[in-house]
């Protein structure tokens, strides 16, 4: 028989079979984690006298043969061979000779991979925290520019009450924030080592799990040889994160779309960031924030894909995990490219202080001053809430702003307002007021660019 397996079957496997179940074009990924994974499983296997010290270096040197492969691309795989650690074993035999054969000692394929994922699941989890704290980044020195740049703020997207543009952006800071320390979490649970359960039962070799893990640089390792095999959990998780932190992505991207729109010129992206159109000559197309706002479905589909598959399987491994591997690297690949583009993409758009200030000048956001003015001279809040709406309802029949009325026609709404009443109104008082820790007035927000600055890595 050509399997490694091959021992206890009379026919060959079904061709349709074999590629219907081979996972090797889409595994290949986790290439060089099992080279990792085994030579740490080898090395042990020598320290525990469990082979020979001899074969041992053989095994590894093979191991570091392929790996060199690997790295150089010229690495061959075959779907005979279903997947990567058959793949690696059969051509460490190939290499070595039958004493290649030893590898799999102590440890099975369910073990080997739930290894490999959690060294991929590992490594790309730190990469995704750098990639977060790179717009983190770019946020924020947008933010340092713009502390004093008014922008109307929105509720159901009507105009709502000014703020600081930097105030706005920091908002998605915040969430990004809270995206790195669910992945910087995560880690404790990425971080166990699988290795050494077997195929679900553990193994008669006196092997040294915790040599393992030290190896492999994992803190813990699996208390139950049966959860090693079978838990997904922590792929779940990083799906998880990652549809948490792709809404946050989406968030923004609408809003830089939004902003870039002829109907706000709030921004501009730069001409790197966007494309035409075939048929229209004057477009500027916001593609990226648009593409980045369409991709959060693939990987909201990937994490439900995976709970789809978790739900109905009895303990301990079965085939249908082969499927917990595509999306994740779905995943992974999809944040990669939107965190890489999202940086320079802030960190060059071009902000139209102006329009802003100019769209600022031309709302009723400021007319909740009023009622707070009125509440200083004694009046309930609920009152001057009522004598506001008629004010702002008289000033829309009059086509006016509410900076534009006179004293006199306050004054026939309450006798309480005063010359004073349009300092209050004016914009700047307006954010300046909002001075409540977490608000949007400059002093407040200088120091919320402080603490902001103390959660970048670099």
């Amino acid at each position: 028989m050509s399997k490694l397996w091959g021992g206890r079957f009379t026919k060959e496997t079904n061709k349709l079979v074999e590629e219907f179940t081979a996972s090797i074009n889409f595994d290949q990924k986790l290439a060089l984690e099992d080279i990792e994974g085994s030579l740490a499983h080898v090395q042990m296997l020598g320290e525990c006298n469990i082979i020979p010290l001899e074969d041992v270096e053989k095994i590894k040197n093979g191991l570091l043969t392929i790996k060199q492969k690997i790295e150089a691309g010229t690495m061959k795989y075959s779907v005979q061979h279903e997947d990567i650690h058959m793949n690696i074993e059969k051509l460490l035999i190939d290499t070595i000779g039958p004493v290649g054969g030893k590898l799999h000692t102590g440890r099975s394929r369910n073990d080997q991979v739930a290894t490999d994922m959690h060294l991929y699941a590992k490594r790309k989890t730190k990469e995704l925290i750098l990639l977060i704290d790179a717009v983190q980044t770019a946020i924020l020195n947008q933010a340092k520019d713009h502390v004093h740049t008014m922008i109307p703020g929105y509720t159901h997207l009507q105009r709502a009450q000014p703020v600081s543009f930097a105030h706005h952006l920091l908002a998605y800071f915040w969430m990004f924030q809270r995206d790195k320390e669910r992945f910087q979490d995560s880690l404790k649970r990425v971080n166990w080592s699988p290795l050494g359960a077997g195929a679900l039962a553990g193994t008669t070799f006196p092997i040294n799990r915790e040599r393992v893990a030290e190896l492999l640089g994992f803190e813990m390792v699996y208390p139950n040889s049966m959860d090693a095999v079978s838990d997904r959990d922590f792929i779940v998780e990083l799906l998880s994160i990652s549809s948490l932190l792709m809404t946050h992505i989406s968030r923004l991207s609408e809003e830089l779309v939004i902003w870039s729109s002829q109907e706000f010129q709030f921004i501009e992206l730069d001409d790197s960031f966007c494309t035409g159109s075939s048929i229209m000559p004057q477009k500027k197309n916001p593609d990226v924030p648009e593409l980045l706002r369409a991709k959060t479905g693939r990987v909201y589909g990937n994490l439900m894909g995976l709970l789809t598959v978790l739900k109905g399987l009895p303990l301990a491994y079965n085939k249908d995990m082969q499927e917990d591997k595509e999306g994740m690297f779905d995943t992974v690949e999809t944040l990669e490219g939107s965190l890489q583009l999202l940086a320079p993409m802030i960190e060059t758009m071009i902000v139209k202080k102006e329009t802003m200030r100019s769209a600022v000048n031309q709302d009723f956001s400021n007319a909740t001053d009023i009622a707070d003015y009125l509440v200083t001279k004694g009046i309930a809040f609920r009152d001057a809430h009522e004598v506001i709406g008629k004010i702002v309802l008289y000033a829309i029949g009059e086509k006016k702003y509410l900076l534009a009325l006179t004293l006199e026609e306050y004054k026939s709404f309450s006798p309480l307002f005063e010359e004073d009443i349009f300092e209050v109104l004016s914009h700047e008082h307006v954010v300046a007021a909002r001075k409540s820790y977490g608000g949007t007035a400059p002093s407040q927000v200088e120091n919320q660019i402080k603490l902001a600055e103390k959660h970048v890595l670099r």
